[in-house]
């Protein structure tokens, strides 16, 4: 039976489009329950037929809390068995990672614990880093923070801009999270004690792009 798949985005959602062409292409054995968005014109949204959306503004709710709360209903109506996070850019509160405790993952454009929030790509380029990429981990109410389950690297090139060393990293944001998202669907992904665990054995490094693709 598919995995129920809810997305929490913010931005425009090729993530997502990439989620849905694995489906279609029946390489990931999922389905969306549903799209999340703190931002009504996101063009994530549009991805997805109307009855899947949803979206609201945290100011229509006075706040953070109150927000968060509506969210976590809205998510848990959907029945997901994960929630995926896709350019979403909140900071999901304590009380709605514990409604979903060890069912979150988040997709960043960084290597973890490296250049946490925003503008990784300029920060990375700053630090005069050789490498950089994306890390693919379970959400806790830390910025960023959680047990990261897989990584994609790339080099950072001589000529480097911020731009064109984000279009590298977009490259392996999608397989590095359909690689994931296929160890979710078949049940063989866990976290326990805050530590991620593959066929029950405890992660202690990050898996690779390459070592999911054989």
């Amino acid at each position: 039976m598919p995995v129920r798949l809810a997305i929490l985005a913010s931005g425009r959602g090729s993530n997502l489009q990439a989620i849905l062409d694995a489906i279609k292409a029946g390489v990931l054995d999922a389905r969306i329950a549903g799209v999340f968005s703190d931002r009504p014109d996101a063009p994530a949204l549009q991805r997805v037929p109307e009855a899947l959306r949803w979206s609201r503004t945290p100011k229509s709710f006075g706040g953070r809390t109150a927000f968060d709360a509506v969210l976590a209903d809205a998510v848990a109506a959907c029945e997901p068995d994960w929630v995926v996070c896709v350019g979403y850019m909140r900071i999901l509160g304590e009380a709605f990672v514990q409604r979903f405790a060890g069912k979150i993952l988040n997709i960043h454009p960084s290597l973890l614990p490296k250049h946490k929030g925003l503008h990784t790509h300029q920060r990375a380029l700053d630090d005069g880093d050789a490498e950089h990429g994306a890390s693919l981990h379970f959400v806790d109410p830390e910025l960023d923070g959680g047990a990261v389950i897989a990584q994609a690297r790339v080099p950072v090139l001589p000529n480097d801009d911020a731009d064109t060393l984000a279009a590298r990293v977009l490259a392996v944001e999608h397989p590095l999270l359909l690689g994931v998202l296929q160890l979710a669907a078949s049940g063989r992904l866990a976290e326990r004690n805050g530590q991620a665990t593959l066929d029950g054995q405890a992660l202690f490094t990050p898996l690779s792009l390459e070592s999911m693709a054989t």
